[in-house]
């Protein structure tokens, strides 16, 4: 369950960015959730 809602998460944060810089930010924030969540 808890990966459907990252991964809905991060298909969110992918399709509100705008510029390359951006989606980097993005992509970097949601390795970072991942990674809380495989902690847990």
């Amino acid at each position: 369950m808890k990966r459907i809602v990252l991964l809905a998460m991060l298909a969110a944060l992918l399709a509100g960015c705008n510029t390359l810089q951006g989606m980097g930010k993005d992509i970097q924030q949601g390795g970072a959730a991942l990674e809380r969540a495989a902690k847990q």
